[in-house]
């Protein structure tokens, strides 16, 4: 698998994962009806079908290198979605992460 799909399985995942987790966020705390969690549902498990289409040797390393997508995804999904504005914080935060994810996946491991 090249870069360019590992990269958009990593992207996907996390708006997956995130849009999935927001479904129950907004039941739970903004209200919504319990029909939010059934969409839910959905996209959490397409979360997990699309980190199986990231290739690397071991789980636990393409859910390292995740971690760091997921970070940065969520400083998008709080300015996009939710209307907060990311502070120079989240920003170097979410710039530090992706380069530990880009060291995790794209290092010459065991080479």
């Amino acid at each position: 698998m090249n870069n360019a799909i590992t990269i958009a399985a990593y992207v996907g995942a996390a708006l997956a994962e995130i849009a999935g987790c927001f479904a129950f966020w907004a039941w739970l705390r903004l209200d919504k009806s319990v029909w939010w969690v059934l969409p839910g549902m959905v996209s959490l498990a397409l979360f997990a079908w699309l980190l199986t289409l990231v290739d690397v040797q071991a789980a636990g390393r393409a859910y390292a290198a995740y971690g760091g997508v997921y970070v940065a995804a969520s400083v998008f999904w709080l300015w996009i979605v939710e209307g907060v504005g990311p502070d120079r914080w989240d920003l170097i935060g979410a710039c530090v992460v992706l380069a530990g994810a880009g060291i995790i996946l794209f290092a010459p491991h065991g080479a």
